[in-house]
Order: C-alpha cells, then structure tokens, then sequence
C-alpha cells in the first residue's frame, strides 16, 4: 500500500542527495514511494541514488541534458505517482523521522486536505520558520505560509494537481491554486530543514517579487492589493532571514 508519494526534483545534487534520500529512508511512516526526477545531470547523481537499495525509489531519468525546470519535473513526478497523499522534497533539503506520520495523523483526524509545517532554515540565514496553525487562500495572499518541503496534498480531494510552468515561485502559485478549494493545516512541529543556497533561484530577489506581482494578478487581485500582497511576500522574506 502506498499511502505518501513524494516528489524529489533533481539536477547535479551528488553532494547532496544521499542525505536527503537517507532523511527518507528514516521516516518511522513506511507506506511511501520517491520519485526521484532527473532534470538533466551531468554529474553523479543518478549513480549515488542507484546506490541505495530501497524498492520504494522511482527513479526517472532522460539522462543528461537541458533543464526542463522544477514546476514541469516536478509535475512529471505528479503524473507518476499512486500514492493518495502527494508530498514534495528537494535535494538539499531533508525530512524528521516522524514528518510523513505526523501529517497522515493530520490528514485522518482534521477536515483539512492540505497538511503542511514548521521548518528549519540551515546553511545560511538560519531559523525556525513557524507553521500558522489555519491557512486559508485570503492569508495567503500576503506571502507563501507553506513551506513547499513541508506541504503534501490529498489527491483525494485535489486529484494529481499540477504545478503552474513558471520560473519563479511556482510552488506558491500551486499551494494558492489549491487554497481556493479549501484551507489548510499547519503543524507546529518542526519536520524539515531547508537548506539555504545563495545561487539558487530562490536567492533572485527581484525576479522572485516580480513574479510574486503576476501571481497575484493572476488572482483577479485589484492594485491595492497586489501591492499589499508584494509588501506582505517582502516582508515575510525579511523575517525568515532574521
């Protein structure tokens, strides 16, 4: 029986991707399966994965080549997977024990079909990131509350949703898209620690508030609110750096 399937976007993560794959294998909730999406390595990646003898790894791989981008490897993943609860994972980030059982705890004891939580920010601006403990869509509209290592949605409810194809800040564009179908829970345990790249995608300020700007227009939002929205992002950037 698989109950979680996690999706786990790749492109030249050697240095990395054993432990994060390792943070997987130590979850106390066995019914899961990774799937493990290739974006063009050039490195050894793919061999340390293959290193690992677990049957619950899915690794999918076009071998080297151009990137296709997170939000459509990661949708190939979405596509791939049975498992009813969809959760995300990159290859720098790593998972407590107990985040998988946590949220399939949630999942059967609250109304709520997104489960998401607190997290750990380590490797540079260093913190705990909170969970708000309820997330509806209009909350979201002043910055991400779903840390995308912590979020899994139930597929019962929001069948194999998939991500928008944009370059940045793909996942908040997802998690609103779902937010409109209903809230979600936050936990306040901290289950996963997200590890700060200053040459990732993420670490492009501008292009990321600008993006934040299209997201919310997307939303049908009027000006004053997008400008509220991208005052709001900036601002909860700022925090977690603090």
């Amino acid at each position: 029986m698989t109950t979680f399937s996690v999706i786990v976007p790749f492109r030249n993560a050697e240095r990395t991707i054993a432990e994060t794959a390792a943070s997987l294998i130590a979850q106390d909730c066995t019914e899961w399966e990774a799937l493990f999406l290739d974006d063009g390595s050039s490195d050894a990646s793919v061999q340390v994965l293959r290193g690992f003898a677990d049957g619950r790894f899915r690794i999918l791989s076009e071998g080297p080549g151009a990137a296709r981008g997170v939000a459509r490897t990661r949708n190939i993943g979405i596509r791939a997977s049975v498992g009813r609860y969809v959760a995300f994972l990159d290859a720098d980030d790593l998972w407590a024990p107990e985040k998988l059982s946590c949220q399939l705890r949630a999942f059967q004891q609250h109304e709520e079909r997104i489960v998401f939580s607190s997290y750990r920010r380590f490797g540079g601006a260093s913190g705990i990131v909170l969970a708000k403990p309820r997330v509806e869509w209009k909350d979201a509209l002043a910055g991400n509350p779903i840390g995308c290592l912590t979020g899994a949605f139930d597929t019962d409810f929001h069948g194999r949703a998939e991500m928008p194809e944009i370059p940045f800040h793909e996942d908040y564009a997802f998690w609103l898209s779902l937010l409109r179908r209903g809230p979600a829970r936050g936990l306040p345990e901290v289950l996963a620690q997200y590890r700060v790249s200053p040459g990732s995608a993420s670490a492009n300020k501008a292009k990321g508030v600008l993006a934040v700007w299209r997201i919310l227009g997307a939303e049908g939002l009027p000006l004053p609110r997008r400008i509220a929205g991208v005052a709001g992002h900036v601002a909860g950037a700022l925090r977690k750096r603090v």
